[in-house]
């Protein structure tokens, strides 16, 4: 029989609603049974003296067990605990060599009578190794082996046919468990996640920093406060990767804003090649004097050809249409905090499209660029 529309919603619904049910269930066993508690802690404990003594934590199981095992392995890893996945067929012949003898064995079996799990249990027993159980069956012959077991029972399956559902996701949820509980024990910070993630997006939240996606000073619109909206506007053009212009209280010898040249056609708005390695950052004595006294943005100039007259349009100097005292980020401060400010901690209540990045925490810092929020927004 085919489903309807709302027979196929309902039916989903319910399976969430089981598998819900069965982690809410065991979730109050260990605040509230004993013999959970206790099974779960010695667990903990067992693991964390295997990982003090140099030892590893080799996880084991079959069929979707195994799939399980896999995964908290890789949680595991990723969170700093040395773990690795053994097969326990593939145990049995040849691989039981990865199992040394400060190892502690977590061996996941809903059942708890697997018997290609239970083959390798007297091998393990030879090395003297400890064996964890995680399963549904307190009173099985794997609970028996255990130095310790955790409770992993659920009521039933999700659905009519007897596949692993509920029973695999509270495994599941065990093991991601068991990997924060071992993090935090072993002070584990969000520092070494990041070096364990040094790829796609997780890697860039957390590693990433300005110096390494600013938009470099030369590439930016700067000005002295003196100077007309005529030659801001020309700056502004003439360099566009910016999103603005920095007021500076003293230019750099070596540039002079009068000395202007058609815009640029040859800029790239690619986030990820605004720092690339052909770009050099001046120095700090060359920058020394070259602190950030105001930010000019595009909204800025719109707002003031709006209000002014025609006729004195072109004597309104960057001063008058600055904002003074800007908020500034440092070159070592993560990417995604200065994002933040951007969004959500600017005095004004309103998104900055720019920071101005600076040498240091002190706001008389040499000014060494500038981040962008569109930039930001496209790397994260």
């Amino acid at each position: 029989m085919i489903l309807t529309t709302p027979d196929v919603i309902l039916d989903s619904a319910n399976v969430l609603m089981d598998e819900a049910r069965a982690l809410n269930d065991c979730a109050q066993r260990l605040f509230s049974t004993e013999a959970s508690r206790q099974g779960y802690q010695k667990a903990i404990d067992l693991m964390l003296g295997a990982l003090e003594c140099g030892g590893k934590i080799v996880v084991t199981g079959v069929g979707k067990s195994g799939k399980i095992s896999e995964k908290i392995v890789a949680t595991m890893l990723s969170t700093g605990t040395h773990a690795t996945y053994l097969h326990p067929v593939e145990a049995m012949h040849g691989d039981l060599g990865t199992v040394l003898e400060n190892d502690v064995v977590l061996a996941l079996s809903f059942s708890g009578n697997t018997e290609e799990l239970m083959r390798i249990v007297p091998s393990l027993n030879h090395r003297g190794v400890p064996i964890i159980g995680l399963g549904g069956n307190n009173k099985s012959q794997l609970a028996k082996v255990s130095a310790a077991w955790i409770d992993g029972f659920v009521q039933r399956e999700a659905s009519e046919i007897p596949a692993p559902t509920s029973s695999t996701t509270l495994a599941l949820a065990l093991g991601d468990a068991i990997a924060l509980t071992l993090a935090k024990q072993r002070k584990f910070t969000t520092h070494g996640f990041a070096l364990n993630h040094p790829g796609g997006s997780l890697g860039r939240r957390l590693l990433l920093k300005i110096k390494d996606c600013m938009v470099p000073a030369q590439k930016v619109a700067s000005v002295p406060a003196t100077a007309s909206l005529d030659v801001v506007i020309m700056e502004m053009t003439r360099h566009p990767k910016g999103g603005g212009v920095v007021v500076l209280r003293t230019m750099p010898q070596q540039q002079s804003v009068m000395e202007v040249s058609p815009p640029s056609s040859v800029a790239s708005d690619d986030a990820t090649t605004i720092a690339s390695e052909e770009d050099e950052i001046p120095s700090s004595a060359a920058l020394a004097e070259n602190q950030v006294i105001g930010v000019i943005t595009h909204s800025n100039i719109h707002r003031i050809l709006k209000t002014a007259a025609r006729e004195s349009v072109f004597d309104i100097r960057a001063c008058d249409i600055m904002t003074p005292d800007p908020v500034v980020c440092n070159t070592e401060e993560l990417a995604t905090d200065a994002m933040r400010i951007m969004v959500e901690k600017n005095p004004t209540g309103r998104e900055l499209p720019l920071l101005p990045v600076i040498d240091g925490k002190d706001k008389r810092g040499a000014w060494r660029g500038v981040v962008t929020l569109k930039d930001l927004q496209e790397l994260f």
